[in-house]
């Protein structure tokens, strides 16, 4: 068996935690299946040598493989350029272009993280949840969309929220599947009180819970979710939300895992195909110096071997070398804790390949976890 993964460092930080992400991948599968890695161009990179955020060839490259692993798109010239024209944005098309739809960020507290996080240890202790994020349509890509002129030559922005049934019976039946195989409790967030697009959202939820009767159903105003979500975040299991509310609140829940730097993403088709991705983004401040937290991209690879190619094991070894790793006391510096000992990036990708080696590969995780 060979694994056909296509590897987009993408941008500042990615490049960096990519590489010990890659790492840890060759160690853990070393001995059980072959690795076929390609690598491709997407974001700022892609743009200072073809002058496009995600060229044809990369696209092509991705419907060749299994899986794709990525860092990160993004660049600060991103803000003097219109959205479409951004190296974030070949993201964006490439969700859309591999019909990725269903993004999945699980955030889960480590035990040996609880003191990292800014929220009191009785509130976070114990977080185990999963928001999956619509990633295809919404705000992102409704038309019409732009920056306008009225008869005046006044400027005006327009931005089109837009969802139809099918994209939110897709999404809705994806959240119950997941809630089915982990507590059996899904919080669909939506703001139904405001917005017609969100009406329609929840009407939808509701008439595709019907097929799902053992599965606990509520629903929340994005407002009230992004409340309840710092102030009593152990009642969620899974969260549905759409593109936008789901991009907001996935960050803001980073800091129940300790830092953003520990949160994993995958982003789905129907079937095994999928692309994953640490939450973090590029951060081009910290580029270059050997500080960016790589446990993130870390997980995504064993997100990757679970949901893309059935490898249990593997991925439960990750998992397992990283609480052990935290267990020792090792950090990065966005999460660096009294009598800790603070790792580069690097560092910390040795110690990881170092406890997966020396790991039980019949270790096995708890049923819920994603």
């Amino acid at each position: 068996m060979t694994l056909k993964i296509l590897v987009l460092p993408g941008d500042g930080i990615g490049k960096e935690v990519t590489a010990e992400a890659v790492k840890v991948l060759k160690t853990v599968v070393e001995g059980v299946v072959d690795l076929d890695l390609r690598h491709g161009m997407i974001g700022g990179d892609a743009i200072d040598t073809v002058g496009d955020a995600l060229p044809q060839e990369t696209v092509d490259l991705a419907r060749e493989c299994d899986a794709i692993l990525l860092g990160g798109t993004g660049v600060k010239e991103d803000e003097k350029r219109a959205p479409s024209e951004g190296a974030g944005h070949g993201l964006l098309r490439l969700r859309k272009a591999l019909e990725l739809y269903a993004n999945l960020r699980p955030v889960k507290l480590y035990p040996e993280l609880v003191g990292a996080s800014t929220l009191r240890p009785e509130v976070v202790e114990g977080v185990d949840m999963v928001i999956l994020r619509e990633l295809n349509g919404d705000l992102y890509f409704g038309e019409p969309r732009g920056i306008f002129k009225d008869e005046t030559g006044a400027r005006y922005g327009i931005n089109t929220m837009r969802y139809s049934e099918s994209e939110i019976e897709r999404i809705a039946r994806a959240g119950f599947e997941l809630a089915r195989k982990r507590r059996g409790k899904l919080c669909s967030v939506d703001k139904a009180n405001v917005l017609e697009t969100m009406t329609l959202w929840r009407q939808v939820v509701i008439e595709v819970s019907a097929d799902y009767p053992d599965v606990e159903l509520s629903h929340l105003f994005i407002d009230a979710a992004s409340m309840a979500l710092i102030r009593d975040p152990k009642q969620f299991d899974v969260i549905v939300t759409g593109n936008v509310f789901g991009d907001i609140i996935s960050d803001a829940a980073a800091m129940l895992a300790g830092s953003i730097g520990m949160l994993p993403s995958a982003s789905l088709a129907d079937g095994d195909f999928g692309l994953y991705e640490p939450v973090h983004g590029t951060a081009p401040d910290i580029a270059g110096q050997n500080l960016a937290n790589p446990l993130a991209a870390i997980l995504s690879v064993a997100m990757m071997l679970r949901h893309s190619f059935k490898m249990e094991a593997q991925a439960s070894r990750i998992e397992a070398a990283i609480q052990s790793v935290l267990a020792q006391g090792y950090r990065t510096a966005d999460m660096q804790q009294d009598g800790c000992t603070v790792l580069g990036t690097r560092e910390m990708g040795d110690v990881v390949v170092d406890a997966v080696r020396h790991l039980s590969q019949d270790i096995k995780t708890p049923a819920e976890t994603v």
